[in-house]
């Protein structure tokens, strides 16, 4: 029978702030990446902040199952390094806890992550992916001139290659 100790609430409190923190972390990284592959797709388009910040909202959604354990192993990581350093590890060895006992709530804990994730990736994120998708595509759409090169040629429309000498951005020349 599994008990909450005093013990497990130490162990907890710990990892659950470190694992906010790298989570948090890990998420930004990973979306400022993701912008920084389709930056070239959706700036300069003179669309609002709303559509930037529903773009931020579908990357995260995409990007938590590979943020999650990253996250998750990061932190038990730096838990229980830090438990090392300062010889918290060592006393509670000492007084005879196995690591097993330990580690029983992070157990446990990740074991519902995990349940969770999975209940996530299988009902929210093919909607999310398939949005983030038509996001995308529909602010790429929205000033296509602004996708054609200057000093190039441009095949992109049927049955057409263009050169373009230059644009005029205020005409829409």
């Amino acid at each position: 029978m599994f008990r909450v100790k005093r013990l497990h609430t130490f162990v907890l409190q710990h990892f659950l702030l470190i694992f906010l923190m790298t989570f948090l972390i890990c998420n930004f990284i990973l979306v400022m990446q993701l912008l920084w592959r389709v930056s070239e797709q959706i700036m300069g388009k003179g669309i609002g902040i709303s559509v930037y910040l529903e773009f931020f909202y579908y990357a995260s959604a995409q990007l938590l199952p590979t943020t999650l354990p990253l996250a998750i192993l990061l932190a038990s990581l730096m838990t229980f390094g830090n438990f090392g350093e300062r010889l918290e590890l060592l006393a509670m060895k000492a007084a005879g806890v196995s690591l097993f006992n330990i580690m029983k709530p992070l157990i446990i804990l990740v074991s519902l992550v995990a349940c969770g994730s999975f209940f996530f990736q299988d009902k929210y994120l093919p909607t999310a992916q398939v949005k983030m998708q038509s996001l995308i595509a529909s602010i790429q759409q929205k000033s296509p001139t602004l996708s054609i090169p200057e000093g190039a040629f441009y095949s992109e429309i049927e049955d057409m290659t263009i050169y373009v000498k230059g644009k005029d951005v205020k005409k829409g020349l």
